[in-house]
């Protein structure tokens, strides 16, 4: 095996054993060249796991061993700081990389220009972007200039930002889309419809179909700033182009039509969307389901919650608090306790069941003097304490069982 075979197979071990397997075959490597390969991939999985004191150990022992020789695993750490807000740490690696004389690259620059603007504001970001331009080693490029837009757009700088982003437009290459799609994020941020409109249309020229992805993209964006008509026109040309129908990108303007309370608009692109060949996802019926919430059509929405549910095998998802309670609350206001009795069994296997959820079945079944499972048990067993209220709905559920016994 190769030292790069080595590298591979350990990032393939993360993927598909363990991080644990992993650091048992690093351990086992026999030679320091192909240790020193698989390094970066281990570290990188420290960094993605957010396992710092791993992470630090690791780097320790590749300085000790010479291999940090280039900006790669410094950067590496340096994101680890950032995403775990430990900002003062990025600036202490950008010392070490100084004075061992590792070269910085444009990630280094722009995370550490992002660690100033969390420490110490604006000012001490533009001193490092004026070392950054003086670094002739250095390429500044389109990701720099969307860096330092995003600092301003944070500190309130609108001017400076749309300056920045103007730059950053400048720099864009015409074989790739990844850099029109974050700055168009950046104008939305902006509430800037025309740039967002103007670097849509030049990301058309870039080499290569569009994807649902960039539709996904440009459709959050217009949405975000609330020009739904915009989005409908960018919707129809998808349509138009589509090879296959990929329901995500209707999402995003059906969770526009019920943030906005069209109901039904929302149903008719749900309609639109089956006839076109679209499945629904959980993000659909989560959708509707919160629309019909709010519109107070409540078979509607168990429905579609029941649909959300028996896709639960494939995702994580799970129904908001908000809307949980709705459907409680609407079995509780109909006296449908065992509809009720049945969403609460259904809730409780999904590990979500709360204080007020049981409160509402309890109530249901006082309300239609029926006599109640062991309710007290239930909430023993998912660790939900009771309180006062549960006490007095209790001891009116145990008069109701000793009158039918």
């Amino acid at each position: 095996m190769s030292t790069a075979d080595h590298a591979i197979l350990l990032e393939l071990i993360i993927k598909v054993r363990s991080l644990a397997e992993a650091e048992e075959y690093f351990e086992n490597i026999p030679d320091s060249s192909s240790q020193k390969a698989a390094c970066i991939p281990l570290l990188q999985s420290y960094v993605k796991e957010r396992e710092t004191g791993k992470a630090e150990a690791l780097m320790l022992k590749m300085q000790a061993l010479g291999y940090t020789v280039n900006p790669h695993p410094f950067n590496e750490m340096m994101k680890l700081y950032d995403a775990t807000g430990q900002f003062k740490k990025v600036l202490y690696v950008i010392q070490q990389m100084k004075h061992n004389r590792i070269p910085r690259n444009v990630l280094s620059y722009n995370i550490w220009m992002n660690a100033c603007s969390q420490l110490s504001g604006v000012a001490a970001v533009e001193t490092v972007c004026r070392e950054m331009l003086n670094d002739k080693s250095v390429k500044v490029g389109w990701s720099t200039h969307s860096t330092l837009a995003n600092i301003y757009i944070n500190s309130g700088l609108v001017e400076k930002a749309t300056a920045a982003l103007k730059t950053a437009e400048q720099m864009l290459s015409m074989h790739k889309r990844l850099g029109y799609f974050f700055l168009i994020t950046l104008y939305a941020s902006l509430g800037n419809k025309d740039g967002i409109l103007r670097l849509w249309e030049a990301s058309k020229a870039v080499t290569g179909r569009m994807t649902s992805a960039n539709y996904m993209s440009i459709l959050l964006c217009l949405v975000k700033i609330g020009d739904i008509a915009e989005a409908e026109k960018v919707f129809r040309s998808w349509e138009s182009e589509c090879r296959k129908y990929d329901i995500r990108v209707s999402n995003i303007l059906l969770g526009a039509y019920v943030r906005s309370g069209w109901i039904d608009k929302a149903e008719s692109l749900h309609l639109h969307t089956l006839e076109k060949g679209g499945c629904p996802n959980y993000k659909t019926w989560e959708i509707l389901m919160e629309g019909w919430v709010k519109n107070k059509e409540m078979d509607k929405a168990i429905s579609a919650m029941k649909k959300g549910f028996s896709m639960l095998k494939h995702c994580d998802w799970r129904p908001s608090s908000t809307t949980v309670m709705a459907i409680a609350e609407y079995f509780e206001e109909c006296g449908r306790y065992e509809e009720a009795q049945k969403y609460v069994m259904v809730l409780r296997r999904l590990g979500i069941a709360s204080l007020p959820l049981y409160k509402s079945l309890l109530r249901v079944f006082v309300q239609v003097q029926k006599p109640a499972p062991d309710i007290l048990k239930m909430m023993e067993k998912d660790n939900i304490e009771i309180d006062e209220e549960v006490c007095v709905l209790v001891k009116c559920l145990n008069q109701i069982n000793a009158v039918e016994k």
